[in-house]
């Protein structure tokens, strides 16, 4: 493993990080002494009440009532963990954690692709949150109630969503990328009082008018209210003005002091296989996640900037908004990442001094494959961590993060999902970095790699499962009263333990384990009986200068299953046979022959869902001729018809 070392943290990393004084506290409530960070995560997972009161204590969050028992558990030690409830005594408000800080630093950056830029002290951010609050409980809203944002990532979208959470009120939100069937299939479940639109945004260097879109969807869910954000092109029928309304705004009522699992946002599987799941998560539980997230793994101090690229319509839009929790101002972005160049990210990191900077898997390749050298053309020098999510990071990826990035850099690939709110998998400033894997084990999260007996192992691939109850597991899902669909969602593979979906394998290091993921586990390869991880693939093919990216899926064939791979060209490149034998080559050499495909096409774009993530179900359906259930919850859609009916594959 020495080979892929590729950063250690400084000697002095245990007296100044946040990680390395919680460690301290943690071993004087114990008294114990925790020899590595293996020690101290079984700890957090045996004694797990100990724990989390130290992770409320030690950041500071505002909550009222007791903390014991930290679990109920009705029927007894036998209860199912969807059953379990978190802190059944304490009761908290969200909104008020977040809006702690009320001085003149800056809380919120916003900047759009067209280049305009404002911000927002964290004592105007509590203003007008409670400005939202009170206008909410003058139109009725009360907790429980949901609304709804069809909104860009701005600083209105925060502001509102707080503004719910004052009063407890439930946010729902989807970016403005989402089409009208895509917007309805999510907010139609939930029934929204009141929604929130804009007229249009800025993306590729055009502005993309939203105003028959926002008809139709206010036509079909006929919202009580429907307020629109300032600044656009035009102003809506039926629709209020965004400052007119806040300026009838009266006094900010008390923050509403609710249950530790009152619902906070309801958010929304991909709904490639069917309608979108609605999946409702608590106040407490995405607040005490998150914040143990961001303080102890992310070494987030209240002196810090926090950006992670995104749209409100992902599960990183509520985890970026839960850093204002620590006092650090967050940097929103709205618009396309790569325009006018791939390197205009980087411009925010160094325009903003940004010390946190998140972003795609995907987008780190982009990058590269652009030729961008983000460290030489860039001042990066506030940048300390790197943090990447929603596919695997390439090894390759590792090696130009921090060949052409920045050397001395945190590089935490993270892992988790929607369905969490949070990480199962993260970074760790008092750990090492190796090539290709998340650092370590999340603290308080009993996560372990199933083999297909139930049985766990390490250094083998598997089921990605969590043992234990977890504060951030949804408390339902919407209109599943008998929890039905929650149960066969995580629990149905294995008795009472969550699986979560991903393909993946521990690899033990002295002091603690590091985890790979090789994909999802709907999405895994079987020619010849042998279980194949997509990313696996991924790795080999999209390293290639020709290759600008990648599907992979498994076709029914001749009673076994065969690997088709598709490949998106770059300009002037054609995919010919030289080009297919050192795909071949790169794959046979970098994975194994059974990973070669035995088809390789090429297509001129390939099918996403709205938040950037590939669907290789979506298309595995397609070449079988299956029907794609619900291809609205697609960004291109459209794509989809470059995978039908190829000759090649009958």
């Amino acid at each position: 493993m020495a080979d892929n070392l590729l950063w250690q943290p400084p000697a002095d990393a245990r007296t100044r990080t946040r990680l390395g004084q919680f460690w301290q506290q943690a071993e004087a409530l114990s008294g114990e002494r925790f020899a590595d960070y293996e020690a101290l995560h079984q700890w957090s997972l045996t004694a797990p009440e100990d724990f989390w009161g130290l992770v409320m204590r030690f950041s500071g969050l505002i909550v009222q009532g007791e903390t014991t028992p930290h679990l109920s558990m009705p029927d007894g030690a036998a209860t199912p963990m969807t059953r379990q409830r978190w802190y059944p005594h304490l009761t908290l408000n969200y909104a008020e954690n977040l809006l702690r800080r009320r001085d003149n630093r800056v809380a919120m950056t916003a900047i759009t692709e067209d280049g305009q830029r404002s911000t927002l002290t964290f004592a105007a951010l509590h203003q007008q949150a409670g400005r939202v609050a009170a206008q909410l409980l003058a139109a009725g809203v009360r907790p429980g109630d949901r609304v709804a944002g069809w909104l860009p990532n701005r600083m209105e979208t925060v502001i509102a969503a707080l503004g719910c959470a004052w009063v407890g009120a439930v946010w729902s939100s989807c970016s403005p990328d989402f089409g009208v069937s895509g917007v309805t299939d999510r907010f139609g479940q939930i029934a929204p009082r009141l929604l929130f639109v804009t007229d249009g945004y800025f993306y590729n260097g055009k502005w993309q008018d939203l105003s028959d879109k926002v008809a139709q969807v206010r036509a079909q869910l006929a919202p009580e209210q429907v307020i629109q954000l300032s600044g656009g092109k035009q102003r809506l029928p039926e629709t209020q003005d965004w400052d007119t309304w806040l300026l009838q705004a009266g006094t900010a009522p008390d923050f509403a002091q609710l249950p530790f699992d009152h619902p906070l946002y309801i958010l929304y599987s991909s709904g490639t296989t069917g309608k979108p799941k609605c999946i409702v998560h608590g106040a407490g539980g995405t607040l005490l996640q998150q914040t143990k997230e961001h303080v102890l793994h992310g070494d987030l101090h209240d002196s810090d900037t926090l950006f992670y690229f995104t749209t409100c319509g992902w599960m990183m839009w509520n985890w970026l908004v839960g850093g204002l929790q620590t006092g650090a101002g967050i940097v929103l972005y709205d618009g396309n990442p790569a325009w006018p160049d791939a390197g205009r990210l980087f411009a925010v990191c160094q325009d903003e001094g940004i010390t946190h900077f998140g972003t795609s898997a995907k987008f780190i390749q982009a990058v590269e494959k652009a030729g961008v050298t983000p460290g030489s053309q860039f001042d990066l020098s506030a940048l300390r961590v790197l943090m990447s999510t929603g596919s695997p990071l390439l090894h390759e990826s590792f090696d130009f993060i921090y060949r052409e990035i920045k050397h001395d850099l945190l590089l935490s690939s993270i892992s988790g999902g929607t369905d969490i709110i949070s990480c199962f998998a993260l970074g760790n400033p008092l750990l090492p970095v190796y090539r290709g894997e998340l650092q370590c084990l999340g603290l308080g999260m009993d996560v372990a790699v199933f083999n297909d007996q139930g049985q766990p192992e390490e250094g083998e691939k598997g089921e990605l499962v969590c043992r234990r109850p977890f504060p951030s597991m949804p408390v339902g899902f919407w209109q599943d009263d008998d929890g039905s669909r929650y149960h066969k969602a995580y629990f149905a593979r294995f008795e009472n333990i969550w699986a979560h979906g991903d393909y993946a394998e521990i690899r033990r290091h002295r002091g603690h384990r590091g985890l790979v993921i090789h994909g999802r586990s709907d999405a895994v390869l079987n020619p010849g009986g042998v279980r194949i991880g997509t990313a696996e693939i991924y790795r080999q093919v999209e390293t290639l200068a020709a290759v600008r990216e990648s599907i992979v899926v498994g076709q029914d064939w001749q009673g076994d299953v065969r690997v088709v791979l598709f490949v998106v060209l770059q300009a002037g490149h054609t995919l010919d046979d030289a080009l297919c034998a050192e795909i071949r080559a790169a794959i046979r050499s970098g994975a194994s022959p059974r990973h070669v495909p035995a088809v390789i096409l090429e297509v001129p774009e390939i099918p996403r869902t709205v938040s950037g993530k590939i669907v290789e179900l979506a298309v595995r359906e397609v070449i079988h001729g299956r029907p794609v259930s619900n291809e609205s919850a697609l960004a291109n859609p459209q794509a989809l018809a470059h995978f039908r009916h190829r000759p090649e594959l009958t």
